[in-house]
């Protein structure tokens, strides 16, 4: 499936501007078929996937507990 330029900074939650400066720079592939840009939605997939990993790693290092001080139970 193809989306546009638009679609695709929708789904990335980018803005337009970006998308098409990825496009230049040959970061995302796409087709012109003369009036706009066409992008292959799937080349985002492990992206995607990277980044949803990224989160659940990132969520568990601020859910684990802060371990108990030390220092605290040597107070007299």
């Amino acid at each position: 499936m193809y989306l546009t330029v638009k679609e695709t900074a929708e789904y990335l939650s980018v803005p337009e501007a970006t998308v098409k400066g990825l496009i230049q720079q040959k970061k995302i592939r796409a087709l012109f078929d003369g009036e706009e840009y066409l992008i292959y939605k799937e080349q985002f997939s492990t992206h995607l996937k990277q980044m949803e990993k990224y989160k659940q790693l990132i969520e568990e290092i601020l859910n684990e507990p802060i371990p108990e001080s030390i220092d605290v139970k040597d107070e007299d």
